[in-house]
């Protein structure tokens, strides 16, 4: 999103803490001063506490440096950095707006810290996104279930953009089952994601166990087919991912299972290519941008109602929609894993639908207008 601002002449400024994950700082950064990137500058200030991530001197600089920009574009609630973002722009008089990246969904308002975040949300986070220039939402499912909170800020809807020239000449799929042989010459159903509770792991494995249980009872030998294999390919916190790999053994697929661990650059477009099906069953999703990315890439896609991008793509026959559950998750795989053509005519919806609605150049035109209106209101 920097980058292709400053491409169209926006002078950018990223301004956080060194946080790199639980119990992790950025080693290589210099604090307080502007570190250059692609086109944008960066500032990165260090965090004193692990919960909420409070930064003492990032919350100063705001306050001392907010009133030489323009408008601030905050990302996130629930955030030391955000909220603290939000109070600068308020009591200085600069245009803000807010992005929830959706953790005020009902599903996350819910499930994670629920008594904490709704004190929280009481006192300290709604004040702040009232008094916002707008409320930037991903998708119109967002912005529905948000409405329940009774924010007074003026929502609007703009879809996440992705540069879509990686994807125009796709890596080989062998660089992927170079490094991974197992997956050669098998069917393969690709989860590639942030790996956390949400995006519903467990019912994926526990699907995946059903599809290979089919598959041998009763025995149907067939030497032209083959088995799939299910590649999980993300990173996420050590005792998490330890117990879905628990949960997999448990469930005696281990050996049908691969764990790739975080995928980026050639090797990610490459796990892409070699995709027969591309899974995303999580339980909410704002928007869905490791699905936009699948779509992109070509993948016949499947993915469950509570992804936002899921929902709308559906309606042009460009993602497949099931059930959040083990059961309709594994039916719907088994499908597509049977259906050569019905995989061709979800790629060729989803690769029309991307270059349609989900460019980069077009969304930043329409952050850009967002801008322009946060200013003239102030």
């Amino acid at each position: 999103m920097a980058r292709a601002l400053s491409e169209v002449g926006v002078k950018v400024d990223v301004v956080t803490t060194d946080d790199d994950g639980p119990g992790k700082r950025l080693g290589d950064v210099c604090h307080g001063v502007p570190v250059r990137h692609e086109g944008f500058r960066a500032f990165y200030f260090s965090k004193q506490t692990e919960f909420y991530k409070v930064s003492l001197p990032l919350l100063v600089w705001l306050f001392r440096n907010v009133v030489n920009y323009d408008v601030v574009h905050v990302h996130a609630v629930f955030s030391f950095s955000t909220l603290v973002a939000g109070w600068a722009c308020w009591m200085r008089g600069v245009p803000y707006v807010v992005r929830p990246l959706g953790v005020l969904n009902s599903w996350g308002m819910e499930n994670r810290r629920r008594r904490l975040k709704a004190w929280s949300f009481r006192l300290l986070d709604k004040p702040v996104l009232d008094h916002a220039a707008v409320i930037h939402y991903t998708s119109q499912q967002e912005a529905d279930e948000a409405d329940r909170l009774g924010i007074r800020a003026r929502p609007a809807v703009i879809p996440l953009g992705i540069d879509l020239k990686p994807f125009q000449n796709m890596p080989s799929p062998e660089l992927f089952t170079d490094r991974f042989p197992a997956a050669v010459g098998r069917p393969v159903i690709l989860f590639l994601s942030r790996l956390d509770p949400k995006k519903n792991v467990e019912a994926l494995l526990d699907a995946f166990s059903l599809l290979l249980a089919a598959k041998s009872d009763p025995p149907r030998p067939d030497p032209t087919r083959s088995d799939p294999i299910l590649i999980i390919a993300g990173s996420g916190h050590p005792g998490y991912v330890a117990g879905l790999e628990a949960r997999a053994s448990g469930l005696g697929i281990q050996k049908d299972v691969i764990w790739t661990g975080h995928l980026e650059g050639e090797m990610k477009l490459s796990a892409f290519a070699a995709t027969t099906v591309y899974v995303l069953p999580s339980h909410s999703e704002n928007f869905g941008i490791a699905l936009l990315e699948a779509m992109a890439a070509g993948c016949a896609c499947l993915s469950t109602k509570g992804v936002a991008l899921a929902d709308e793509s559906a309606w042009s026959g460009a993602v497949k929609l099931c059930e959040p559950e083990s059961a309709s998750i594994a039916e719907a795989v088994e499908t597509l894993l049977a259906h050569a053509l019905e995989r061709a005519t979800l790629a060729r919806n989803a690769a029309d639908v991307v270059t349609r609605k989900y460019s980069l150049e077009k969304s930043m035109d329409t952050v850009m207008e967002l801008y322009k209106e946060s200013v003239a209101l102030t």
